[in-house]
């Protein structure tokens, strides 16, 4: 069981834990607390729990923040029913994975608020707030361009932000009710991450979500002055592709360590479908971004961690038995990239690979569309089910994970 006195701590370019190095292969694991809200789910958060143990698994990055929506293409139960109205059972969920996770000797890491409207996130702030129905980019009326135009707004939106804050301050101020412990004296929380992908857009967005940043900053470290901070950001991708624009995003002291994300099917980089798909050409492009990000983390003088990459089955195939042929090659490129650089004490600290699901079973029917009733799995309910998760059942791709971790223990 992790001790008070194994809060992971940062030296320069590395994480520390009780003095030694901490490099980590993780995963992002958002329905934790979901599975953990009643008995049923207890039972698969417990197997499931067992089994990233058993693989070497020691990292989680989980969602603290889905708020109630309308739309067909946000998860449920959410935690906050209306601003400051919470589902309690959620919570509880939280409370016990956090304790499951604290014997298993795991780290969390907990991002408050989404970017994306598969959680309700920044957009359904604006919604509650005044600013009309949220644009549902998967109906015939609306596209990603329409809801990223209004989702923007956010971080100019006075009442949505301070409703948010408010969400951070009841998070983090909360007691674990199955430990006993206050969330911001649990060393098994890592980190409090900002938001999943929280994005400027545009230029004229950069000074309201500067401020948003340094004042979400600011907060959370007096409030936790323990745990870390990291604003949970693509990088480029997310700074409107500009890389000065994301370090000077990053420039605040309590910024303990950078993020970035990367997809290359999503940004274009790999076609799945192609008679020859290139790997070797997502791969390319894939650290050369990696590298630029790293030069930044050298200047700030930060760790940073690749906590989102995800890659499809074969020919984007839904089922659980297709192959994973290419996603375990593009995979073992990035796992021993983090390993020569714990080799060689480097910036790149840790990785998060999405998304695990586990024992749960996608439901294909319909396109992949996730309905209320069906298992959790690693693609959230706007992402087709199946796509980019790594279940319990791909052991080659699980074998190519514990070979990582084994390789991680021995720094």
């Amino acid at each position: 069981m992790l001790a008070q006195n194994q809060f992971v701590q940062v030296d320069g370019t590395q994480f520390l834990i009780g003095g030694k190095p901490y490099y980590f292969l993780g995963t992002n694991y958002w329905y934790g607390p979901l599975l953990g809200a009643n008995a049923q789910g207890r039972e698969r958060l417990i197997q499931e729990l067992d089994h990233l143990q058993s693989i070497g698994i020691n990292n989680l990055r989980v969602l603290v923040g889905a708020e109630k929506s309308d739309s067909s293409s946000v998860i449920q139960p959410a935690l906050q029913t209306r601003p400051g109205e919470y589902n309690e059972s959620l919570f509880n969920g939280l409370d016990f994975l956090l304790a499951e996770m604290a014997k298993r000797d795991m780290y969390a890491v907990l991002y408050l608020n989404n970017n994306w409207i598969w959680s309700g996130g920044m957009s359904q702030y604006l919604n509650w707030f005044g600013y009309g129905d949220v644009p549902d980019p998967f109906s015939e009326e609306h596209d990603w361009p329409d809801y990223m135009a209004y989702s923007q707004q956010f971080y100019s939106c006075k009442a949505c932000v301070d409703a948010y804050h408010q969400h951070v301050k009841t998070v983090i101020s909360r007691t674990n009710q199955v430990t006993g412990i206050p969330y911001n004296l649990d060393p098994t929380i890592m980190s409090w991450q900002l938001a999943n992908e929280p994005r400027v857009f545009n230029v004229e967005n950069q000074e309201a979500f500067n401020k948003w940043v340094n004042d979400s900053v600011e907060l959370i470290e007096t409030l936790a002055p323990y745990q870390l901070i990291s604003t949970g950001s693509e990088g480029e991708a997310g700074s409107t592709m500009s890389l000065k624009l994301f370090e000077q995003n990053h420039q605040n002291n309590n910024i303990d360590y950078l993020t970035m994300h990367v997809w290359p099917k999503n940004w274009s980089w790999y076609d799945a479908f192609s008679e020859n798909p290139d790997i070797e050409a997502a791969l390319e492009k894939t650290f050369t971004y990696m590298d630029k990000h790293l030069a930044v983390a050298k200047r700030l003088n930060k760790p940073i961690v690749m906590s989102e990459f995800g890659f499809p089955r074969e020919k984007e195939s839904l089922a659980s038995m297709s192959s994973v042929a290419q996603r375990d090659a593009y995979f073992l490129k990035i796992f021993d990239r983090l390993v020569k650089e714990a080799d060689s004490s480097g910036a790149l600290a840790g990785l998060n690979f999405w998304a695990y699901g586990g024992f749960g079973k996608a439901n294909i029917e319909n396109k992949g569309k996730w309905q209320p009733g069906d298992d959790y799995v690693g693609d959230p309910a706007q992402e087709p089910q199946g796509l980019n998760t790594v279940f319990a059942s791909d052991s080659s791709t699980l074998e190519l994970i514990n070979q990582t971790t084994q390789k991680l223990s021995k720094h």
